[in-house]
């Protein structure tokens, strides 16, 4: 059951990841979809270090009929200079992988040592994620462009 929710949840980050980074059009947009690209092939990694575990768990990683997207806040916006709506969006997703991922250190907690060590490390990624992108937005607000 842990290693389908965790690799649900890769999975969907993926793609919405992968969507709202080729989204954003403009000047302002560069720095943003650098950033994402950057995110993106970290977040690939972490999926492939959840796909090894859940193998030397003898569990089965799930295939993307498995699952269905769920992440609407990193949807394009209908303006693509809109680049606040995908910072706000890619913000969302970050606090909702540290959710998701600090439930996963209690639940692993005791139990698998290996598993939350990995999960711990992956977290402490995710949270750079967030504050990265809560600066742009602290520029964009700072700007008076939000």
């Amino acid at each position: 059951m842990l290693a389908e929710r965790v690799a649900s949840f890769i999975e969907r980050g993926e793609a919405t990841f992968l969507l709202a980074g080729a989204g954003p059009d403009g000047v302002r947009a560069q720095e943003i979809k650098e950033s994402l690209e950057q995110d993106i092939q970290e977040e690939l990694g972490h999926a492939q270090q959840f796909a090894q575990r859940i193998k030397e768990l003898y569990g089965v990683v799930p295939g993307s009929e498995e699952f269905a997207a769920e992440q609407s806040y990193l949807q394009p916006p209908e303006d693509q200079i809109d680049v606040v709506h995908v910072i706000k969006g890619v913000i969302e997703a970050e606090r909702g992988a540290i959710d998701h991922y600090s439930h996963i250190i209690e639940a692993t907690d005791g139990i698998d040592a290996v598993t939350q060590d990995t999960v711990i490390n992956i977290l402490r990624d995710e949270q750079g994620h967030l504050r990265l992108f809560e600066g742009f937005l602290r520029e964009y607000e700072a700007a008076g462009l939000v």
